[in-house]
């Protein structure tokens, strides 16, 4: 009874319970602390461009997701491009074998290359056009964001600039759907 009272004391912006804010500060801060300091300040600068991108990247997947399945119906997944389906569908199952890791398995969508992202709505161009600009501006931008999100995800760092092309791409995404 408690935990979902809490929870909407939450949800409207009060506090209940400890904040864990500082908590994470110093797990992070011990976590961190054998590390040469330069590689510390790199590694919370790159921690947050990637905090950006996973929020950017399932925000994307969660658009197609959700004009997709309004636009298509329930069985929207079976009508994404076959290659980038079946893609998705062998990493799926290569996922589902590997029991001992453990997260989520089940939304195919998951599975799904970032560069899938822009070709499946390229491929469903009826269903987004109205939101996006045109397809030339959405690819320039998921391409560029593309190859400085996997430098990020394979832990290599960025220059500065990079940083605010990403913010600078993500915030153009942001404000054509309405963020």
């Amino acid at each position: 009874m408690f935990e979902a009272e809490a929870t909407s004391f939450q949800k409207a912006g009060i506090q209940v319970g400890a904040d864990q804010t500082a908590s994470e500060q110093q797990l992070l801060t011990e976590a961190l602390a054998p590390f040469p300091v330069n590689l510390r300040n790199s590694a919370l600068e790159m921690a947050r461009l990637y905090s950006v991108l996973f929020a950017f990247e399932n925000h994307v997947r969660g658009f197609i997701r959700e004009t997709l399945s309004e636009a298509e119906g329930s069985d929207w997944l079976d009508k994404l491009p076959r290659k980038v389906r079946d893609f998705a569908e062998k990493r799926q199952k290569t996922a589902m074998g590997d029991s001992w890791l453990e997260g989520e398995k089940t939304d195919l969508l998951g599975f799904i290359d970032f560069g899938h992202l822009s070709q499946i709505i390229v491929e469903k161009w009826e269903h987004f056009q109205d939101v996006m600009p045109s397809q030339h501006w959405l690819k320039q931008r998921m391409d560029e964001l593309e190859k400085s999100r996997n430098f990020v995800a394979h832990n290599r760092a960025l220059l500065p600039s990079e940083y605010q092309r990403m913010y600078m791409y993500i915030a153009d995404w942001n404000r054509v759907v309405g963020l």
